[in-house]
């Protein structure tokens, strides 16, 4: 099989569509500024993402997942506010940074007018950690039109154990050599390699704001490297 073959496109949606990084930091920073508290909400920032992804990731390993990525983000969050005396925000103002804002996360701007013209020759669908209400609510925000949604809250097993990616397979009909996994992570490209995706790097280098992404470079192994997503989609055989 080859690119040649690829019939869907499975898009990593938290880090590689939505800019969770500027989302996030300016909810902080307008909840610092309410009360004239000053942090580097940089950090913070950064922090929240580290540890909502290590409370969800190969989540179902062993039993089945007891709370979804909303859950995630609250409990992240909420240590975050002990370890930096952050106590002055409300409960309300805790649900805005961990929940409302989230569910209102812009996209990286070469994607929305990209999707249509993927989605006239590939299965277009977003598959991932976040929870469907997140894709749900994200989807119409940003004028989103997947054809699916495979959420791990569903399917009871969370990237990158195997069962996830092979479940989504099948919900395709598609040999995982059919289906083309997009993302800007490595890790979740190896996974789904390991399972017999094609897989697509597509660079985001402002993902974690000025820090820069912890694994930047791809893996030689990929089948696509692009630096914008209309790069993948001329890579693809797609007009832009």
């Amino acid at each position: 099989m080859s690119v040649a073959d690829v019939k869907a496109l499975t898009f990593d949606t938290g880090g590689t569509i939505l800019d969770w990084h500027a989302g996030v930091k300016a909810a902080l920073t307008a909840m610092g500024q309410k009360h004239g508290i000053e942090r580097d909400w940089t950090h913070i920032t950064n922090e929240f993402r580290r540890r909502s992804l290590g409370k969800i990731l190969n989540l179902g390993e062993t039993e089945p997942p007891a709370y979804n990525f909303d859950v995630s983000h609250r409990m992240a969050l909420d240590s975050l506010i002990e370890e930096h005396d952050l106590g002055a925000f409300t409960d309300e103002e805790r649900h805005t940074i961990a929940y409302v804002t989230p569910h209102n996360l812009k996209c990286w701007p070469d994607f929305p007018a990209t999707l249509p013209k993927l989605r006239e020759k590939y299965m277009c669908v977003s598959f991932t950690i976040l929870s469907f209400r997140i894709i749900m609510d994200t989807a119409k925000a940003n004028g989103l039109n997947w054809d699916a949604v495979f959420s791990c809250e569903a399917i009871g097993k969370y990237k990158v154990l195997p069962e996830a990616y092979k479940a989504v397979a099948k919900y395709l009909q598609l040999d995982p050599s059919e289906i083309c996994m997009v993302a800007c992570h490595n890790f979740d490209l190896d996974a789904a390699k390991a399972c017999g995706f094609t897989t697509a790097f597509v660079k985001r280098p402002d993902e974690w704001g000025p820090e820069g992404p912890p694994d930047p470079e791809p893996n030689p192994s990929h089948d696509i490297v692009a630096g914008t997503f209309p790069d993948m989609a001329r890579q693809l055989g797609v007009t832009i």
